[in-house]
């Protein structure tokens, strides 16, 4: 049986401690969790050596007081921590692509027929890879989140106005609080419409990595963060010891380091239903990342 560093075991005592008996045992004393953690079955977490890792990190679209609901941000990340790389792939909400027992539909749906694991199965069958872990938040957990940390420091592609979203921002570097992130997370309103809205999300979660890795990564920084990060999460089949690994994942490679590349795809329609294509340049980037979890946008 493999034996925890001692370092490695302070540090979890103490986030236990830290985070209370409502954490440790399903964090039942909670209101209702903003971030969820699942660990898929059968997870492929130690691939093997030199070879990539996979998480789904899921946004969906559940108002406060639904239970389901849609995923509308879909970005697989593959970490390989051989090279000290990462590449975010983000998948447009509609691609039309194969459901594992219910057909063809557009991917977010999986999340309505299955929850994170069926949108693991799908995103796992459309790329081609094991995916180990789902994070997933919604529109409250994003909110908090960037507020804790204290807002994210984003450079906004494109000077933005859309009413149906808030997202009112001149292009360029700016500091986000959670209110204006998530507005830039949903805002459809521009060029590009869902594959830039899809693109504008993974800014998002590298200004986050960034954030969290400006405070640095000593184990004692990582257990601050993963204390931050546990104040809005609940784990499904995830340890703490495995929570130190997936942070110590993500803290280990520098965002400079990590490629943001949006599934080329195109716009049709299935039915009456307006769909998105995987396109010829996508079989690249799927190669890409099975190959090794690099993809170069």
């Amino acid at each position: 049986m493999r034996v925890c560093h001692p370092r490695l075991v302070t540090l979890l005592v103490g986030l236990s401690l830290a985070l209370g008996p409502g954490v440790m045992h399903g964090m039942a004393a909670r209101q209702a969790p903003v971030f969820e953690i699942h660990k898929v079955d059968e997870a492929h977490f130690n691939p093997v050596a030199g070879g990539p890792i996979f998480l789904l990190v899921l946004g969906n679209d559940a108002r406060p007081g639904e239970v389901i609901s849609r995923a509308d941000g879909i970005h697989l990340i593959g970490v390989n921590p051989g090279a000290g790389r990462a590449t975010i792939l983000n998948i447009p909400r509609d691609t039309y692509t194969a459901i594992p027992g219910h057909g063809t539909d557009k991917i977010n749906a999986a999340h309505v027929y299955g929850g994170p694991e069926l949108m693991a199965a799908a995103v796992a069958n459309l790329v081609g890879v094991d995916i180990g872990y789902v994070i997933t938040t919604g529109f409250v957990g994003l909110t908090a989140m960037v507020d804790e940390l204290g807002g994210v420091d984003v450079d906004v592609p494109t000077a933005m106005s859309d009413s149906n979203s808030g997202a009112f921002f001149s292009a360029g570097p700016q500091r986000l609080d959670g209110t204006a992130a998530l507005a830039l997370s949903r805002n459809r309103g521009i060029a590009g419409g869902d594959f830039n809205r899809s693109r504008n999300q993974g800014i998002l979660i590298l200004a986050a990595l960034a954030k969290l890795r400006a405070e640095g990564t000593a184990p004692s920084r990582i257990f601050r963060s993963l204390t931050v990060l546990m104040r809005h999460t609940t784990l499904h089949g995830v340890g703490l010891p495995e929570l130190y690994r997936l942070g110590r994942l993500g803290l280990s490679i520098d965002p400079s380091n990590v490629t943001n590349v949006t599934m080329p795809g195109v716009s049709g329609s299935a039915g009456s239903a307006s769909v998105v294509f995987p396109t010829s340049g996508a079989a690249g980037v799927f190669a890409d990342m099975r190959d090794d979890g690099l993809a170069t946008g």
